[in-house]
């Protein structure tokens, strides 16, 4: 334990301050259990860390792990936890638990045999929770980490700094809301850079080498962490990234089932299956007419790509306007908000709001004489009645 601990000094002492994702004033920390899920890249390791530095400093109450350290590959977590309460240890933070064996039935004994102790565990998007071999549902709280929000980019790339706003305000406020923060940067100047390489915390001034990293991280995801936590066989990874890629050159990406299985030789459920496999480890987004009774026998209406980033990263050219339009207000929607698949217009968020996407010149011809609808509108700087800056949506969280 003393090389885990000064390992943890090391991390801790490093980390810096001087930008915090808003996710930290938000999570419940005092809860015995907390899990954190979210994509390879996205910041959780320096969110723990952070939090640690603010919360302990330097105090032997708290302790950073990581679950891919060799230390690990011999050692039990349960008698780990034990020997750290032992010796007063308050809060346990454990990072990437999905590379330890059976890491939810010692997490589970953990939690019952120290109820003194507090636990905050970090993993992959594709993180069981519910249906892994003990049953943590009752006992944690769980929470999905996204990348930066076009607001926490603009404070993390340039310092920037403006409070987030909730949906509500923007229905009711977008004029004002729109206008005041206009009067202090001119946000259509870095969208566009928001867009193509804003999403995740390790902004490279190389767009090569940005893209690289992505492409890195997705290939991680498919090749290591679907054949560990979704079952998915290894020899059916180049079928998953066939997938991904006839998905990716079409998107927003309208399925016919039969039809893509045909393509691609594999069964419906098959197909279905890696599907929802790249859903859940946020690589694609989904859309049903529905919020209620989605199966994972039943097709989505809209497949996209899960961030504007990653379509940089996978096409070979520059991606369709309309299309990075789209996938950046599903992205920044579905952090707090239900998202469904409409009659009329492009996104019904909340059962309640109808939105559709365009450019600066779309009308309202399609959404027409629909209560509560709104036209999202791209290259516009100020709100005007129902037409709504689509850069304002980045300030959601």
């Amino acid at each position: 334990m003393d090389n885990i601990r000064k390992r943890h000094k090391t991390l801790v002492a490093n980390v810096d301050l001087r930008f915090e994702r808003e996710i930290i004033n938000e999570l419940p920390w005092s809860e015995r259990l907390i899990s954190i899920k979210g994509s390879r890249g996205i910041g959780k390791t320096t969110l723990l860390l952070q939090y640690i530095k603010k919360s302990y400093g330097e105090s032997a109450d708290a302790l950073y792990i990581s679950l891919d350290d060799p230390y690990f590959f011999n050692t039990s977590l349960i008698e780990f936890a034990d020997e750290f309460v032992s010796k007063g240890g308050k809060h346990l933070f454990i990072d990437e638990v999905h590379k330890y064996p059976n890491w939810a039935i010692d997490i589970k004994k953990i939690y019952d045999y120290n109820p003194s102790l507090r636990v905050v565990f970090t993993g992959s998007s594709l993180l069981e929770i519910l249906n892994s071999k003990a049953d943590l549902s009752r006992r944690v709280l769980s929470f999905t980490m996204q990348g930066l929000s076009f607001r926490e980019f603009l404070e993390y790339k340039y310092n920037f700094k403006f409070d987030k706003v909730s949906l509500n305000d923007i229905i009711i406020n977008h004029e004002n809301l729109a206008f005041d923060i206009s009067k202090k940067i001119k946000p259509l100047q870095y969208f566009k850079e928001y867009i193509q390489r804003g999403y995740f915390p390790f902004l490279q001034n190389n767009d090569i080498l940005y893209y690289k990293q992505l492409s890195e991280i997705i290939n991680m995801i498919i090749e290591m962490e679907l054949p560990s936590l979704k079952r998915i066989d290894v020899s059916k990874i180049p079928k998953v990234k066939q997938l991904l890629s006839i998905i990716s050159q079409s998107v927003p990406f309208k399925p016919n089932i039969t039809t893509l299985a045909s393509k691609i030789s594999i069964s419906r459920n098959s197909l279905l299956e890696y599907i929802y496999a790249l859903v859940d480890a946020n690589i694609l987004m989904s859309i049903h007419k529905h919020s209620f009774g989605v199966s994972l026998l039943q097709k989505p209406e809209k497949l996209y790509i899960e961030n504007a980033n990653y379509m940089y990263s996978l096409l070979s050219t520059d991606p369709d306007i309309g299309n990075l339009r789209e996938t950046f207000f599903l992205n920044q929607l579905t952090q707090n908000h239900i998202v469904t698949y409409p009659k009329y217009g492009d996104f019904m968020v909340d059962e309640k709001y109808l939105f559709e996407i365009g450019g600066k010149s779309k009308n309202y011809k399609q959404i027409a004489g629909i209560e509560n609808s709104y036209i999202v509108a791209d290259d516009i700087e100020y709100s005007f009645g129902n037409k709504i800056p689509l850069w304002l949506f980045g300030f959601l969280y």
